[in-house]
């Protein structure tokens, strides 16, 4: 069964994204587990693509780091077992169709749930071609996580409905990455998702500041961030699980 409700359950979640292999795969399984005790509630992990449509230089760049640092998907699934001996919170990969569809449907969520992921998010899956990666992702009980953008209109109603885990409404239009501000009218969209979703509204996209994720938190059962924390990774290498910890827990504090 999914970790992911249990994530939402001691107020508003904090939702911390980084790309696995940057720097190496044991930073990364070291930085899991700091941001764990600074107070991050679910961990999204990347797996590394060398085409990430959805995805700012600061992502573009930690990808290449990591397939540079000969990061592979089986090697991943290893680091994920390596941290269900140590960890029991909730893990979701985000990553393309092409790396899943390469691997093949069913044995990629078999190996999800054998090592204990507990959810996907996938950015370049069309909601309406969802069926197809669905049959084998509910098959294994791993949640499919849609992502509802400002250009969705009448399309919001349908995916929360059918959104597993948590919707993933994505702040702003364009790619992943840190904005000083955040224009769209969050507030409508979430009103339009909670008619049909069953399960917690998370937002992601641009955030960084303790401010907006304050702001994000009143309107939002959850915050995601990715770009800031990959930044600090960039910045500091090997040596980045302290600062990230330390960002994560000033993250947390504002919400």
């Amino acid at each position: 069964m999914s970790r992911i409700p249990g994530a939402f359950k001691k107020g508003k979640a904090f939702i911390a994204f980084l790309t696995a292999g940057d720097p190496d795969l044991e930073t990364t399984e070291k930085l899991v587990f700091e941001m764990e005790l600074a107070g991050a509630d679910i961990v999204e992990l990347g797996i590394p693509f060398s085409d990430p449509i959805a995805e700012g230089p600061v992502i573009q760049e930690a990808d290449l780091r990591a397939l540079a640092s000969g990061t592979t998907t089986n090697k991943i699934f290893e680091m994920v077992k390596r941290i269900r001996e140590k960890s029991q919170i909730p893990l979701v990969f985000l990553t393309y169709i092409n790396p899943v569809f390469k691997y093949g449907y069913d044995s990629f969520f078999a190996k999800c749930k054998e090592v204990g992921i507990d959810g996907i998010i996938i950015p370049d899956l069309p909601f309406e071609e969802q069926a197809e990666v669905h049959e084998f992702s509910g098959k294994h009980g791993i949640d499919l996580v849609p992502l509802v953008a400002p250009t969705s209109e009448d399309r919001i109603k349908k995916i929360a409905a059918a959104a597993e885990g948590y919707l993933y409404v994505v702040s702003s239009l364009g790619v992943t990455g840190m904005r000083t501000e955040i224009k769209t009218d969050l507030k409508s969209i979430i009103d339009v998702a909670k008619e049909t979703a069953k399960v917690p509204i998370a937002v992601g996209f641009g955030i960084n500041t303790p401010e907006q994720a304050a702001k994000i938190s009143k309107i939002a059962d959850g915050v995601i961030v990715g770009s800031a924390i990959v930044k600090i990774i960039a910045e500091n290498g090997c040596d980045s699980v302290k600062p990230v910890g330390e960002y994560v827990r000033g993250m947390k504090g504002a919400m």
